[in-house]
């Protein structure tokens, strides 16, 4: 499975976190880097990459 740019970032920041990030830090993380956090995690959340509750993540979501 071929991973984005950003889909690899977002993991790589979960990694380097226990693989555990609230949405919000996580969104703060990539701000710098790029844009449409959301959009992305429900991407790797259909790819089975990362878990949250609901179908998109809120500002209080865990992303694991």
């Amino acid at each position: 499975m071929e991973l984005s740019h950003e889909e690899k970032f977002i993991v790589a920041k979960l990694k380097e976190n226990e693989g555990k990030l609230n949405y919000k830090e996580l969104q703060t993380l990539c701000q710098d880097e790029f844009e449409g956090v959301r959009l992305i995690l429900k991407k790797l959340k259909e790819k089975g990459i990362v878990e949250y509750d609901g179908m998109i993540p809120g500002f209080s979501a865990e992303i694991e």
